[in-house]
């Protein structure tokens, strides 16, 4: 309508007549101060959801560009840690003739006896089946008997591209011994062990107090040269006990290496046998 404004509400149009400035009614101050208040708080609750809508979406976009950002730089630089080196090499010396023996005599005898009362098939064979089954069974149970299994090794990378090049023939002998299967000897590293220690002498051990070698462990030492690290256990001696032995540790798996001595977690110690060969002239 002429002069008026046109309000819609809901489903319904309402005209409401213009007011010219003369014939508007006056507000007082305080209600105008209340309209003001009003309208003020409204506008600062809409602008306050939607700076939270706002920034709800920015913090979830920086988010992901931060993850992103993150990942493609972990992936971008080089791991440059050391890693152990797995034994997947295969060698007879890391497979038990005890148990080889025994399982073949085992399994001869059986069906050697399963096809003589004819339970199973080729009776024929069963007189030499069982000719050759006992006699391996009785190797095989005698080698598992004797043997002295082999010490877990752990080699890091780094010492793994020095072992060639830097260990001696006598710590690259003393690695292979102590890590296959060994047949009559009592532990590893024997003989070794009785000369520096000497068993029953004067100024040295009882045997039953002897260490045990309970791992090996090649590494780099801090002046980047092969080490290789003979881990003992040994309960009823001391830390000086192999200090005052290290001359001898030096001398009987030399030349070329360096002896030191350490003590490890509880009743452990560590024999360091460090090649004097330098990596960077080799």
């Amino acid at each position: 309508m002429p002069g008026g404004a046109t309000v819609c509400s809901g489903h319904r149009l309402h005209c409401f007549p213009l007011l010219h400035h003369s014939t508007r009614p006056q507000l007082t101050n305080p209600t105008q101060s209340r309209l003001v208040s009003i309208q003020t708080q409204f506008i600062s609750c809409f602008h306050a959801k939607l700076f939270f809508k706002s920034n709800r979406f920015s913090v979830v976009t920086r988010a992901a560009d931060s993850s992103t950002t993150t990942t493609s730089q972990s992936s971008d630089v080089p791991n440059n840690n050391i890693t152990l080196v797995p034994d997947d090499e295969f060698s007879l010396a890391k497979v038990s003739f005890g148990v080889i023996g025994l399982s073949l005599g085992v399994s001869l005898l059986s069906y050697g006896f399963g096809a003589y009362f004819n339970i199973l098939p080729g009776s024929e064979w069963s007189a030499i089946m069982l000719t050759y089954g006992f006699p391996l069974a009785i190797i095989g149970m005698a080698l598992k008997y004797a043997e002295l299994k082999p010490v877990p090794c752990l080699t890091y990378s780094d010492a793994y591209k020095l072992q060639e090049k830097c260990a001696t023939p006598i710590l690259k002998q003393v690695k292979n011994d102590v890590t296959r299967y060994r047949y009559g000897d009592e532990q590893h590293l024997e003989e070794a062990l009785k000369r520096i220690f000497q068993y029953g002498q004067g100024g040295g051990i009882p045997r039953r107090s002897a260490p045990v070698l309970q791992m090996i462990r090649e590494e780099v030492a801090q002046d980047g040269k092969y080490c290789l690290v003979l881990v003992f256990e040994a309960k009823t001696l001391k830390l000086s006990d192999f200090e005052k032995r290290q001359a001898k540790f030096a001398s009987f798996f030399g030349p070329g290496i360096t002896a030191e001595v350490g003590k490890g977690e509880k009743d452990l110690y560590e024999i360091r046998l460090i090649s004097n060969t330098d990596p960077k002239t080799s």
